[in-house]
């Protein structure tokens, strides 16, 4: 892929099929069953994205909507390098932080602090990089009076704020945003909006999938409109925004 300098991300015709079973069995029971009467699953492929192709510039914020199923959070993963594309070819420039999935990466068994460090190694961090930021990362995320609380004991929100906290010390060139706001209280929701604009602000590449339009339109630039995993439109935040809306 021949990609400009000043690009951090870059597709070019990307397609990403599953292949799903056309009837659906409720237990591993009934799946044996029918493969030992001899019988054949019919599987039928489903097309997450297709052709797709985008360019986001260096420290470009370019929010992602659609309905659900529109091929969002696969576009992110493809992104992320978490699944690889059946065709076209995917660039990324630098280090990803990703947030697509609550609680990905984390041990529902381990406490708040051991899933700091685990979840700081999968993003790279250091034994002692961790160290350093450990306080910072409890500071941010106001849960120090349930640090040691093993993770199964948080709510959703609680492993939200947990999760943003981490991935945004990394200081990444490239921060996946997947409806990670949607969850936590407004007082949290301003502080993470914060975050993100100094993020902008210091030019980091920014990719934000929300179902919230005021968002969107406050914190991106330009805005991706997916539909059935293929582009509807793309372009300036409050133009493809004010469509989407007139739409549903």
């Amino acid at each position: 892929m021949n990609t400009p300098a000043t690009v951090s991300i870059g597709l070019t015709n990307v397609s990403v099929h599953y292949r799903i079973a056309r009837e659906k069995r409720r237990t591993v029971q009934e799946f044996v069953i029918h493969l030992a009467k001899g019988k054949k699953i019919e599987y039928q492929d489903f097309l997450a994205l297709k052709e797709l192709t985008l360019e986001v510039s260096d420290g470009e914020t370019l929010g992602i909507i659609g309905h659900n199923g529109a091929g969002k959070s696969t576009l992110l993963k493809v992104i992320a390098r978490v699944i690889r594309p059946q065709e076209g070819e995917v660039y990324a420039k630098g280090t990803i932080a990703p947030l697509i999935e609550l609680g990905a990466g984390f041990d529902p068994e381990l406490t708040g602090k051991e899933n700091i460090y685990l979840n700081a190694s999968i993003l790279g961090f250091s034994r002692k990089e961790t160290d350093s930021k450990f306080d910072s990362i409890v500071e941010f995320s106001e849960l120090s009076e349930f640090i040691y609380s093993p993770l199964k004991s948080y709510s959703a929100g609680m492993v939200s704020r947990l999760g943003f906290s981490i991935a945004t010390e990394v200081d990444p060139d490239i921060l996946i945003i997947d409806e990670i706001l949607a969850v936590g209280d407004e007082h949290f929701k301003r502080k993470c909006n914060q975050k993100i604009l100094s993020f902008k602000a210091r030019g980091t590449t920014m990719l934000l999938v929300s179902h919230d339009m005021d968002e969107i339109r406050k914190l991106c630039d330009r805005v991706l409109w997916l539909e059935q995993g293929a582009l509807r439109m793309c372009g300036q935040a409050d133009h493809v925004t004010d469509e989407y809306l007139k739409a549903v």
